[in-house]
């Protein structure tokens, strides 16, 4: 059974937190503050937005709930900065879970692929050991466990490589050198599974919906992105097609040959079983989510 809700989203100036609140239903109330409006590192700030979320609700005779999208993705500048991606990361969170546990409002917090070293050969399960390998991933990691001690009513949702219509990300970044190099190389031994934030926002908010009428899956951490798993590369590639540009013009190189600041976990697939086993709807595959954000910016 579904109720209404009124929904706080930490992070709402981002590419997930404008798709949160550009998909909510008539039936929930989105309030989406950016970083400029909730500092999620300010208790001061965080502590009378929680409040003003439950007053908001209990005015509506609606169900609280925070969704936590605020989180600092800079994954190779946190590797010299790691004291102010803590800060956004782990402290953050922790003073937000502090705060809906002090108001008894349920959080959903999303966190990432990252927190995984990447030696694995198969999908990782929610239970599997952590073994981050990046300032940003230790950060994430710290974040998730702040959450889940904190005695708040709260779940982590792990994802990963997102894109969308807004903010920064590899398709964007991608169709722009589509059209100013004549080739390019992209990391071929990497391997996730690539997210469309439209599809974890729709996934979100029915986890949020379930969370407010007393269901909440048992399991709380869950996993959440497209189905299957590609390269770097492949990805490439199944963009430059959707652009009507050759694949061909994409050329696989190692990461070793793309040195970057910060190391990235060499396969990062996340198993979908934990949120089918919640009865949460499954996200269907990256290829299709392309072709449908694609299909979505004409």
């Amino acid at each position: 059974m579904s109720v209404p809700l009124t929904v706080l989203v930490p992070g709402g100036s981002g590419q997930l937190g404008r798709d949160l609140a550009a998909l909510a239903s008539p039936s929930v109330d989105v309030v989406a503050p950016g970083s400029a409006e909730l500092d999620v590192t300010a208790t001061g700030q965080v502590l009378a937005a929680v409040g003003a979320l439950a007053e908001r609700a209990r005015e509506a005779g609606s169900a609280p709930v925070v969704i936590n999208a605020a989180a600092y993705t800079a994954v190779d500048a946190a590797e010299t900065d790691e004291e102010r991606a803590f800060a956004v990361n782990a402290d953050g969170p922790r003073v937000l879970a502090a705060a809906c546990a002090s108001r008894r409002v349920p959080l959903i917090h999303v966190s990432t692929d990252y927190v995984f070293s990447g030696d694995a050969s198969q999908p990782y399960e929610p239970s599997d050991e952590l073994g981050p390998r990046s300032a940003y991933g230790r950060t994430k990691a710290a974040g998730e466990d702040a959450v889940l001690g904190s005695g708040a009513a709260s779940w982590v949702v792990r994802t990963g490589w997102l894109y969308g219509h807004s903010g920064s990300n590899f398709v964007k970044t991608m169709t722009r050198l589509e059209s100013s190099r004549e080739t390019l190389s992209v990391v071929d031994d990497q391997i996730g599974g690539p997210t469309w934030t439209a599809e974890l926002a729709a996934g979100l908010l029915e986890l949020a919906s379930r969370v407010a009428a007393g269901d909440g899956p048992e399991g709380r951490i869950l996993h959440c992105t497209n189905a299957g798993e590609v390269s770097w590369c492949g990805f490439a590639r199944a963009i430059f097609k959707h652009l009507g540009a050759d694949p061909a013009r994409v050329r696989p190189c190692t990461s070793a040959e793309y040195p970057q600041a910060a190391a990235r976990p060499a396969y990062s697939v996340l198993s979908p079983s934990s949120w089918k086993e919640a009865w949460l709807t499954p996200l269907r595959s990256w290829e299709e989510a392309l072709a449908a954000y694609f299909a979505s910016a004409k």
